[in-house]
């Protein structure tokens, strides 16, 4: 929690230019603060021009304000430096995988804290102390351990990198300025830094907005899925609902439909019998009368044969059913009764018994015709032929 709380500190307490603890600490005109060397050697470069703009926030000033230390600021610093020793614990000083080691430790090396630009070094707590306390390190920049010491400074001069060229796109020391890279446009690192930062905030900024749009359809997409699976859930739950009532109406129906058919076969039937008595009576009487018509034919009383001759001529003859009569008959008959009987709107039966053929050979053709209107599914419509 300590090594945490002075992390936080120092960072806050950092130049934003050399990104180390402010050293003799100087405050702008806007309020930002910097190492006294760190903002001279930035408002060096701008002389020539006589407009001097603060690294951070790009301020402008006219002329060249006169900077002065911040003896609060600076005690702040010192009292973070020592808190910073203090902090770091016994069981962590020794370097391991990925740490900087200390150039001055021998046998075991202890972990660097920080590096010296000057010296070209790195240095552990302990060793680091006389940076703190000799003036004559006074001078010396003093960073964050880092293993890429010889990548900050240049080859040719033996300096810190502290200009970037921007006509080579590369860093350079003061003295490059009056060589090779002279008349090149170069600004200090801090500035190309605050450049670079601004563009990458924008390209942040943009893609914080792309983030947001693709979030926005993703969003938009979820609710489309949950809008869909809710509709077909309806439907389906809505079919289900529809063709079980369909179900139990057609088997409610069937069975309706059989009774009637039952009841009209046990009618027709009936009647049907009657007519077959009347036509076996009417069978037996035309040959009882054959009978008696075959011994009159043998009888020698000439006046008996007229007298029953003229008789059996002037009997009424029986009544003659037609089998194709009857046929008719009962075919319009269960027509008349199955059209009369009442059925549900969303389902129309119509059953039709056609008896065909000899008199006892019948065909039964039924016909359902099944219309169905629903909201969800539209018209049905299911015919079928038995």
């Amino acid at each position: 929690m300590a090594e945490a709380r002075v992390s936080e500190d120092q960072d806050q307490l950092s130049c934003p230019v050399c990104l180390d603890l402010l050293k003799d600490p100087v405050a702008t005109n806007c309020g930002h603060s910097f190492c006294m060397v760190c903002i001279n050697d930035c408002w060096d470069q701008h002389d020539q021009r006589g407009v001097y703009s603060c690294p951070q926030c790009r301020e402008t000033f006219t002329p060249r304000p006169v900077l002065r230390r911040n003896y609060m600021l600076a005690a702040v610093v010192e009292k973070l430096k020592k808190t910073e020793l203090q902090a770091a614990s016994p069981v962590h000083c020794y370097a391991g995988p990925g740490d900087v080691e200390c150039d001055f430790c021998t046998g075991r090396k202890h972990k660097a804290i920080k590096s010296c630009l000057v010296c070209l070094a790195s240095f552990c707590e302990t060793h680091i102390r006389p940076h703190y306390q000799s003036p004559a390190f006074k001078k010396h920049t003093l960073v964050k351990a880092s293993s890429r010491l010889q990548e900050m400074f240049c080859s040719q001069h033996h300096e810190v990198f502290k200009i970037f060229c921007r006509t080579d796109q590369s860093f350079i020391c003061y003295l490059c300025t009056m060589d090779e890279h002279k008349g090149h446009d170069t600004v200090s690192a801090a500035a190309e830094r605050t450049k670079k930062q601004t563009e990458l905030q924008e390209d942040q900024r943009k893609h914080q907005q792309r983030i947001q749009e693709k979030e926005k359809k993703v969003q938009e997409l979820k609710q489309a899925v949950d809008t869909l699976k809710r509709s077909a859930q309806a439907a389906v739950e809505d079919s289900e609902r529809i063709f079980t009532e369909l179900i139990c109406s057609i088997e409610k129906k069937r069975c309706e439909v059989r009774d009637l058919i039952r009841d009209q076969e046990k009618a027709e039937l009936s009647r049907a019998e009657g007519l077959l008595d009347q036509l076996e009576q009417e069978i037996a009487d035309l040959k009882r009368r054959d009978t008696e018509l075959e011994q009159l034919s043998h009888t020698e009383d000439h006046v008996h044969f007229l007298q029953v001759t003229n008789s059996v001529s002037a009997t009424e003859e029986p009544a003659q059913v037609s089998v194709m009569t009857l046929h008719k008959y009962l075919d319009r008959k269960f027509d008349s009764s199955v059209s009369a009987y009442p059925f549900s709107p969303a389902l129309i039966i119509v059953a039709r018994l056609r008896i065909t053929g000899s008199a006892s050979s019948y065909t039964c053709s039924i016909i359902l015709c099944i219309k169905l209107l629903s909201p969800t599914l539209g018209c049905l419509c299911v015919c079928l032929s038995y």
